[in-house]
């Protein structure tokens, strides 16, 4: 069960701000502050603006650990305080049986690069003690299970785009299995930095069009799409057993029903164009759920804005709901907040959770020239009022990986 939820996205900080932007179609694309992208190809991502490290890590940790461990601290204290958690009140039982699966595909890449450029610039001595504990990955859950003092598992998953989402699924597997009662489960990544920025370029991916109108820049399933734009963020969802959730009397926003993970072994970058493999993935989650594609009234899109990742997803999509693909809406958040890598399964989930509450589907927006091959129900450019009983979050990434999630409504 979903107790509790935390975002920290560039187009709002905090869940209210958040859900308010995605309603709207809102979009958090500017300009990037980190550095100066004068001289780089790409100059736009999508940022979180607003959140100081220091007011979340304090001054000490927050020059000596990567941004990204900010992001996470900050949706963990939000998605911890909206479960009704007390951290001070967690019996020693509890904290054993409280466990923490984080989900990045970049990790502390950002912070590698910083400490690679300190070192050659400034020399050795300049970088910090911490330098190798903090670019390591699997110390970013061990970050937040110290900051709440949790000693269940502690683990960071990352399989590029879909490591949140797996992360989430792995925390379902271990409440199934009786391996804990509660877990936070975040997505988390921050890679905005010159060289990753330009190493993405590289790839021809991201997309060079839209430097002078950054807020139009992310156009998933739209015919003149050519490139992601890259993104940070964190988003957090606190999963429960159903038990755990009635003892302390907890808000239960919804039920993580099913889900699935397969590699469809194609190739370390490009997709297979049938989409077979994606569509297996939601499959399985489905029947992992007990559910078949004729209960699924919403799906959370990968939606890159790639030529190819929105081509294949939509075939993918094709092949599950067979003659009712076409009725079926679905939407693409990075749209509105560009793509955060390993941290977007977790933002598609949180909106999803939310979409589901107040019966309203986020849109996908730059949605102005409708691929012919893109022939679905994208909820292009406006959001609508929608009843959601039950809700595919699905995700593809590198490396051949695709994962699906399967959100049920609750009923007590």
């Amino acid at each position: 069960m979903i107790t509790g939820l935390g975002a920290v996205s560039p187009n709002g900080i905090g869940v209210p701000a958040f859900w308010a932007a995605c309603r709207e179609g809102r979009s958090g694309i500017a300009r990037i502050a980190a550095f100066d992208p004068s001289e780089h190809p790409i100059q736009i991502a999508g940022e979180v603006r607003g959140l100081d490290p220091v007011s979340v890590l304090g001054p000490h940790d927050a020059k000596n650990v990567s941004r990204v461990v900010a992001l996470a601290a900050a949706a963990a204290d939000e998605c911890v305080t909206s479960a009704g958690l007390d951290r001070e009140s967690l019996s020693v039982d509890e904290r054993y049986e409280t466990g923490v699966f984080l989900g990045t595909g970049g990790g502390a890449a950002e912070y590698i690069e910083r400490m690679h450029t300190i070192y050659v610039e400034e020399g050795p001595r300049k970088m910090s003690v911490y330098a190798i504990a903090a670019s390591t990955p699997g110390t970013l859950s061990s970050e937040i299970s110290i900051r709440f003092g949790v000693r269940g598992p502690s683990l960071v998953v990352t399989t590029g785009c879909t490591s949140s989402t797996d992360a989430i699924g792995l925390a379902l597997l271990h409440l199934r299995a009786g391996r804990g009662r509660r877990f936070l489960a975040i997505g988390a990544d921050s890679p905005i930095a010159p060289g990753i920025l330009d190493a993405f370029h590289l790839m021809k991916v991201v997309t060079p069009s839209w430097n002078d109108e950054p807020e139009r820049a992310s156009r998933p399933f739209s015919a003149d799409r050519d490139g992601f734009v890259l993104a940070e963020g964190a988003w957090a969802v606190c999963l429960e057993t159903l038990d755990a959730a009635r003892e302390r009397n907890a808000p239960i926003l919804a039920e993580v029903a099913g889900y699935a993970a397969n590699c469809e072994a194609h190739h370390r970058v490009k997709l297979d164009e049938s989409g077979e493999d994606p569509a297996r993935a939601m499959q399985s989650a489905l029947a992992d759920a007990g559910l078949s594609p004729a209960h699924v009234q919403y799906v959370s899109l990968h939606g890159t804005g790639t030529v190819l990742n929105d081509r294949v997803e939509t075939r993918a999509l094709e092949r599950v709901f067979g003659s009712r693909a076409g009725s079926v809406p679905g939407s693409s958040l990075k749209s509105m907040i560009g793509h955060p890598q390993g941290a977007c399964g977790a933002a598609g989930v949180v909106s999803t959770v939310l979409a589901m509450r107040d019966g309203f589907l986020p849109p996908t927006i730059n949605l102005d020239r409708p691929d012919s091959e893109c022939r679905l129900d994208y909820v292009a450019n406006r959001g609508r009022p929608a009843d959601v009983d039950v809700a595919l979050c699905n995700c593809i990434g590198f490396g051949s990986k695709n994962a699906a999630l399967v959100l049920r409504r609750f009923e007590p």
